[in-house]
């Protein structure tokens, strides 16, 4: 099983022997290139949609792991079993993902791990989870055709982060290479932009988005 640059990504994050349950599964590829790989002791597809599960099925099967990899309908953290300790949720929105986990607190108690890779509102959901108990062990920016993504990796425990770790990621500042430097001048521009049509009325909007202009210009020494 061949993954995209995304999802190699989040492979890469997924601890070797972690027992799995990848949130909006798909077409389970994640979770057919783990088992085949070795890397994983248990691999549980979920999906709320009955689809996107039965091409999950179907794929699984013509890999030739039905034994290896279950499959199961519902949402978020709902298909969550004690049996396992990492958790992937790729390519939702940060909200969604926020309602997911801040909906099943309950559950975080056995999580040990969870790699997320958002499509928006990155910001929110990393401060969702580091209030939930997480810290931020690992981070990259990837490109996968014409975007590029943050994977973020937490476990369990505390760190102290600041108003600028949370919004460029504590280790992606560390690194500060050239796709850190393209993915915020990306950011800029969609914010200058955002803030040219923003209406009048939105004053706290346009507060938040200029306090974010001028950090990234900070950040990119613009």
């Amino acid at each position: 099983m061949k993954l995209g640059s995304r999802l190699s990504s989040v492979a890469s994050f997924v601890p070797k022997g972690a027992k799995l349950l990848d949130v909006g599964c798909d077409h389970a590829k994640l979770d057919i290139y783990l088992t085949e790989k070795k890397l994983v002791s248990k691999a549980v597809a979920s999906d709320i949609k009955e689809g996107p599960l039965k091409e999950a099925k179907k794929n699984i099967k013509r890999h030739k792991l039905t034994n290896d990899i279950e499959t199961r309908l519902g949402a978020g953290l709902d298909t969550y079993t004690k049996d396992l300790d990492t958790v992937v949720v790729s390519g939702l929105g940060g909200k969604s993902m926020m309602g997911i986990f801040k909906y099943s607190k309950k559950k975080l108690k056995t999580i040990k791990t969870i790699i997320i890779s958002p499509n928006n509102y990155q910001s929110d959901i990393k401060k969702c989870l580091t209030h939930l108990g997480y810290y931020i062990s690992d981070e990259t920016l990837v490109k996968d055709g014409k975007y590029i993504y943050q994977v973020i990796k937490l476990e369990k425990g505390r760190k102290y982060y600041t108003k600028k770790d949370m919004f460029f990621g504590p280790i992606l500042l560390t690194k500060k290479d050239n796709m850190f430097k393209e993915y915020y001048k990306r950011e800029l521009k969609s914010r200058e932009i955002l803030l040219d049509i923003l209406p009048k009325n939105y004053r706290l909007k346009k507060f938040q988005t200029k306090q974010e202009i001028k950090m990234i210009k900070k950040e990119l020494d613009f």
